[in-house]
């Protein structure tokens, strides 16, 4: 009988270190990235319209991930002197420039974006404002 209890014991220890290992292996979910979740969504339902391939103006694609390519330290083609998104630093990107419609102001040219379109409202681009001074982040 003592073996039994002894066989129990070593039976219900071998179970509760395998729950615990489970449990340390369990990874929490990961919610998306500002830049998945709102950024690239924005991007591409306010701009991909006239930037899909990168041969349109502005020379970028506005679709998906490759948008950051042809965003984050890119020079802007209106302004070589000033880069599309400057990681940190909202206020020196071309692309919050354009959105706000101060480009002009900075040496650059063109229409506000997006082009053709009303304004993005101030809460979309307080988003990229905030995308860009956290890292501009994929």
């Amino acid at each position: 009988m003592k073996t039994n209890r002894v066989k129990t014991k070593l039976l219900l220890a071998g179970a509760a270190l395998v729950a615990v290992a489970c449990a340390a292996k369990a990874e929490p979910v990961a919610e998306p990235s500002l830049y998945a979740s709102q950024i690239a969504p924005l991007l591409e339902s306010n701009c991909a319209v006239c930037h899909m391939t990168g041969e349109e103006a502005g020379g970028m694609s506005l679709v998906g991930d490759t948008a950051r390519g042809f965003l984050v330290d890119q020079p802007s083609q209106e302004a070589p002197t000033i880069k599309r998104v400057v990681p940190g630093d909202p206020d020196a990107s071309y692309i919050v420039m354009k959105l706000e419609g101060t480009h002009i102001d900075h040496g650059g040219s063109g229409a506000q974006m997006p082009f053709g379109g009303a304004p993005l409202p101030a809460e979309q681009i307080a988003l990229v404002r905030q995308w860009i001074k956290d890292g501009a982040h994929p």
